[in-house]
């Protein structure tokens, strides 16, 4: 069995933009892990969803960027401003930064909205030069049960479907990687 790490964050990064108020600050997250890094073939960095100090720093670590968002309209929206502040963190901070691609999340087939807003990011990802990964991870009450549990989706009943999900896109992911 693979072994990994997780590092789970707390409340204490609520405050975390005022916190980090000196010069450099987007670079705190890379010089935090430059020293382990070494160790992982892969380190995932799970980021708010906004576009705050703590994501600017794990696009300021990050190799590649993968942009989940779910098929509604204010998160497809949101779509063009991340896209805009890693062209600044491109810039500023990580000139080899690359966003690797666009995965759905809570997505459901059977809907027209989640139809439409599919055929709405296809056209975004043209526009934007960025590929949408095949796979999509389908939307599940089950999933709102595990988090509400502290549970994770890969041993919580009713969630079989969604970890199957998880490991297509992580084998559509590594593919790509060859």
């Amino acid at each position: 069995m693979p072994a990994f790490d997780i590092v789970p964050a707390n409340i204490m990064l609520a405050s975390i933009d005022q916190t980090l108020a000196q010069t450099g600050k987007e670079h705190k997250l890379k010089e935090a892990i430059k020293p382990i890094k070494y160790r992982y073939d892969y380190i995932l960095i799970d980021t708010p969803p906004s576009l705050g100090i703590l994501t600017i720093n794990a696009f300021t670590a990050a190799d590649e960027i993968i942009i989940p968002t779910t098929a509604g309209k204010f998160a497809v929206k949101g779509i063009s401003e991340l896209f805009n502040t890693v062209k600044n963190v491109k810039t500023y901070c990580n000139p080899n930064v690359k966003i690797k691609g666009i995965l759905f999340t809570k997505y459901d087939p059977r809907t027209n909205n989640s139809k439409d807003m599919k055929i709405l990011v296809e056209k975004l990802s043209k526009a934007l030069e960025t590929p949408l990964f095949n796979t999509y991870i389908r939307n599940r009450v089950a999933v709102d049960e595990a988090q509400a549990r502290s549970q994770d989706i890969l041993t919580f009943n009713g969630c079989e479907d969604i970890a199957s999900d998880y490991n297509e896109f992580i084998n559509e992911y590594l593919r790509e990687e060859i």
